[in-house]
């Protein structure tokens, strides 16, 4: 195994690491003679009162250091790497990868596939578990971590090795029984590509997926993502209306007999599916509080409930304002109806809604997070945007102000002659952003699509977008 340096990036002010000395720079060795893999390790080797941290200086000197403290008192050091590993890329070649078709010339880490299980209790990401050997099974295990997020696709061995291109993706379920029988707990997805995995193998999947209830809590069904960069790729087919109402009728269906056993729905429809069938989004007591909404199930809802509730706790005025808010095409509908609760309390302030097309990847791509600035400026250059222009967080890079082409908030301020007004997902902000004219602090993701060295992320495997 090839081993990363654990380099010392950081040392907290007051602590056990910057009393003994250490400094940004310093490497960890080791920990009573172990050396720790990644921050499990890490964290698991420095819980005792009493250890011994072997440390090579800048200089090059080796310090053993004998430290006494309290239980899982922290050391007070922050490494290079968050994961103090290196990621471990996808080795499967899915025939729905977005990344796959993403076009040339973009940043590097938006080509970064991860299948990382790691970072599945991290950060909440999808893993295929095809990178799993023994050994990483054996330390979930005896860390108990979890929930493990799993991207199962199917649960037929012959075609889960199809779909991911990847002659050992057939033993997921062997893999996951394992997992349950341990005590860990689980959350799937399945990405639903027209004519290969849905109808009836769908049928398959839930009923052998609902066998692994109830360590296996939720799993979500979203559609492939299609962008206009597939030359040489399977071929896939966009799902259309009449496709979405049955994939809902199925899910509806599996949903009423789960529900009468085990008293939770289980298997989830992901918020386009409503969208692309437009019917209407279910009550809140459906989605069984939400567990994922990461991955793009029961956003929308819980959109209109924290809205309606920041504006109920609003006292109406006379307010006169004229702002806008972009968005992707499936959610403008929806952002509409809010401004129209919105207008009801403060008829003097009105929200224009533009609904994004996606011309950099194609008009099938109608998710707001999706969208580049290069697409949000030219067709919003020359409108009356009002005194502001509202976007959501998932249009930019985690805790930053770019968009996925690099452009950033800044350059299209300038351009459009406009303050543009960032959107944290909860309601609450879109309210407070509208009312308001307030700017987010932090910039909270719902839902990534890029590889970074962060621990806040959200979620997404092997380049899956399912943002609305």
């Amino acid at each position: 195994m090839k081993k990363s340096r654990h380099i010392i990036r950081e040392v907290k002010e007051g602590s056990i690491a910057r009393e003994m000395d250490l400094e940004p720079g310093d490497e960890l060795l080791a920990i009573d003679d172990v050396f720790p893999e990644d921050v499990f390790d890490y964290q698991f080797l420095t819980e005792n009162e009493n250890i011994n941290v072997l440390i090579r200086k800048k200089n090059g000197e080796e310090w053993l250091l004998e430290v006494e403290k309290d239980e899982d008192e922290d050391l007070g050091l922050t490494f290079e790497s968050s994961l103090m590993d290196e990621y471990r890329s996808c080795s499967n070649h899915c025939i729905f990868c977005f990344i796959d078709q993403m076009p040339p010339g973009m940043r590097d880490t938006l080509y970064f596939k991860d299948d990382d299980s790691r970072l599945s209790f991290l950060q909440g990401n999808y893993v295929t578990l095809t990178n799993m050997k023994d050994h990483d099974i054996d330390r979930l295990i005896r860390y108990h971590l979890s929930p493990i997020n799993i991207s199962f696709q199917t649960t037929d061995p012959e075609l889960r090795c199809m779909m991911l291109h990847n002659r050992f993706a057939g033993d997921i379920m062997k893999k996951a029984q394992r997992l349950a029988d341990a005590g860990l707990t689980m959350n799937g997805q399945i990405v639903l590509c027209k004519g290969i995995n849905d109808g009836e193998e769908l049928e398959r999947s839930v009923r052998d997926l609902a066998g692994l209830m109830p360590a296996l809590q939720s799993v979500s069904v979203v559609p492939v993502g299609i962008s206009k960069y597939r030359e040489g790729l399977y071929p896939l087919e966009p799902f259309g209306k009449e496709d979405a109402k049955a994939v809902l009728r199925q899910i509806g269906k599996w949903q009423k007999m789960i529900y009468q056993e085990h008293g939770i729905h289980f298997i989830h429809a992901s918020d386009e599916w409503y969208l692309l069938a437009d019917e209407p989004l279910p009550e809140e007591d459906s989605y069984d509080g939400y567990p994922q909404l990461e991955n793009g199930v029961g956003m929308l809802r819980l959109l209109y409930t924290e809205f309606e509730e920041a504006l109920a706790a609003r006292q109406g005025d006379s307010r006169k304002a004229s702002v806008s808010a972009a968005t992707g095409a499936l959610a403008g509908p929806h952002l509409r109806r809010l401004a129209e609760l919105l207008r009801e309390k403060f008829p003097g302030v009105h929200t224009e809604v533009y609904e994004i097309r996606n011309d950099f990847f194609g008009e099938t791509i109608t998710v707001s997070g999706l969208i580049t600035g290069q697409d949000l400026i030219k067709q919003l250059a020359g409108k009356d945007l009002g005194e502001r222009l509202l976007i959501p967080c998932n249009m930019l890079r985690q805790g930053e102000e770019v968009f996925l082409d690099d452009v950033t908030v800044t350059e299209a301020e300038r351009i459009l002659g406009v303050p543009i007004i960032v959107t944290d997902p909860e309601g609450s902000s879109l309210l407070r952003g509208i009312l308001d004219g307030c700017r987010e602090d932090q910039h909270k993701r719902r839902q990534i699509y890029e590889q970074t060295d962060r621990c806040d992320r959200g979620t997404a495997e092997c380049g899956e977008v399912h943002t609305v």
